[in-house]
């Protein structure tokens, strides 16, 4: 709200300025005032195809007479008058533009190069400002926002420019807002498009996160046959305490084998009924 206000109390200086500027045209001036009246009245109604101009909603009109603003500042929308000969026009699209920031290419804080890209939304809140001030205020803001991002970014390292990237644009907004206001200019969006680094680079970082991959997937596959090995250890200790379960075991394997695909399997005989017959054979000898 207070940058606001002092937006009003300088746009209501500069009016105050514009009027006493214009109360001093002098004699020269009020007699060249005089004939381009005169001119108009003469012509009529023919003048008034040149002397009506009209500016749309979205732009404004900075009227120099005698090369001093016409007193009220920027006219406009819809139509006005304007003097023959002592008046001159200029007008100022008001809605946000976009800029893209050229490539720059930046050391880091950790001595590290990278290209870096950028985009800004900018508009004019005071056309006189952005007309009297600067020759032209948009191409003006693109550079400072290159020399801007250049320093800004000169201050942070890689990890920063990758991870920060809001709080770095809204630290440019903040920086460039402040610069271009005394130009009639209102930065309302700084973006970071891309962030590129070198190749060597990339291959570097490529590496270092296949091996940090491969290594955590190694740990990952150890703990996975530690935690196997002991599940297979208690089962194997549970079935060794009963035949049968070893038997049960061994026939639930063979059913899900033969469900899979056919198969032939070979079913052999078991070894408690081995041991049976073999007990028999000594007693009948």
């Amino acid at each position: 709200m207070s940058r606001i206000g002092a937006m009003d109390d300088g746009k209501q200086r500069n009016t105050y300025a514009y009027n006493e500027e214009e109360a001093s045209l002098g004699c020269c001036g009020c007699i060249l005032w005089g004939f381009s009246i005169f001119l108009f009245v003469i012509f009529l109604p023919f003048s008034l195809c040149i002397c009506m101009s009209m500016v749309q909603e979205y732009e404004r009109a900075v009227i120099f007479r005698l090369g001093r603003i016409k007193a009220g500042g920027a006219q406009g929308p819809g139509m006005f008058f304007v003097l023959p000969c002592i008046d001159d026009i200029q007008k100022v699209d008001l809605r946000t533009k976009t800029f893209n920031i050229p490539p720059q290419e930046i050391l880091s804080k950790d001595t590290v190069t990278v290209t870096v890209d950028a985009v800004i939304y900018a508009s004019v809140f005071d056309p006189v400002l952005s007309v009297c001030n600067v020759t032209n205020a948009m191409q003006a803001t693109t550079l400072l926002s290159a020399t801007t991002l250049r320093n800004v970014l000169g201050t942070h390292s890689m990890a920063e420019m990758l991870q920060e990237r809001e709080s770095i644009a809204t630290t440019m907004q903040s920086l460039l807002d402040e610069a271009t206001n005394q130009w009639g200019i209102r930065v309302e969006r700084v973006e970071i498009k891309d962030v590129r680094l070198p190749n060597m680079l990339q291959r570097a970082m490529a590496a270092e996160a296949e091996a940090a991959r491969d290594a955590k997937a190694k740990v990952l596959a150890a703990e996975g046959e530690q935690m196997a090995s002991r599940a297979l250890k208690e089962a194997a200790d549970i079935i060794s305490s009963s035949p049968t379960a070893l038997q049960l075991r061994y026939l639930q394997t063979l059913s899900t084998v033969a469900a899979e695909r056919e198969s032939t399997i070979l079913f052999p005989i078991p070894i408690d009924l081995m041991k049976g017959m073999g007990k028999g054979g000594a007693v009948r000898m």
